[in-house]
């Protein structure tokens, strides 16, 4: 699978595949490595008496059974390479605005991007780098609201 398709093809589980993603992540997250930099795993076919280990990195397998547990959610799952650069509408997209907002806050310095050609070109880490600071001061504002209502007794305890 090339990076392209790696991050452009959501997968969305059908019912049954949430089912058994959420069989499967419990299994496996009890086998989760907390003192470990690999697992060794053992494929074994149905259909043949062969089996095959095979040692992944940890960090892999936590990815793993992130996937299955967010399978298990019904939720669509997408993997994006770090280093990977999206279009204008990819961006919006996954920042869940849109791409007339996206462009603002690109001519307004918020979200780095390149050009390519007439295109911009967003890095999926500096985009991920401005979610987490708008998140970070969304919590922040927050938290002061609810310390403001505590100061002024407006029923929240």
């Amino acid at each position: 699978m090339t990076s392209n398709t790696l991050y452009r093809n959501s997968f969305i589980p059908t019912e049954i595949e949430a089912q058994l993603a959420q069989e499967s992540s419990r299994i496996f997250a009890a086998h989760i490595p907390h003192d470990r930099s690999t697992i060794e795993l053992k494929v074994v076919e149905d259909d043949s008496n062969s089996e095959e280990k095979v040692v992944i990195p940890a960090a892999a397998f936590h990815l793993f059974v992130d996937i299955l547990a967010q399978m298990a959610q019904g939720n669509a799952v997408t993997l994006i390479p770090i280093h990977a650069e999206l279009t204008t509408q990819e961006a919006a997209d996954i920042l869940n605005v849109s791409r007339p907002f996206l462009i603002k806050l690109i001519e307004t310095g918020e979200i780095i991007c390149r050009k390519v050609g007439r295109h911009r070109r967003i890095r999926f880490e500096d985009l991920m780098n401005y979610k987490q600071r708008i998140d970070g001061d969304r919590t922040q504002a927050l938290d002061e609201l609810a310390d403001q209502a505590q100061e002024l007794n407006m029923g929240y305890e």
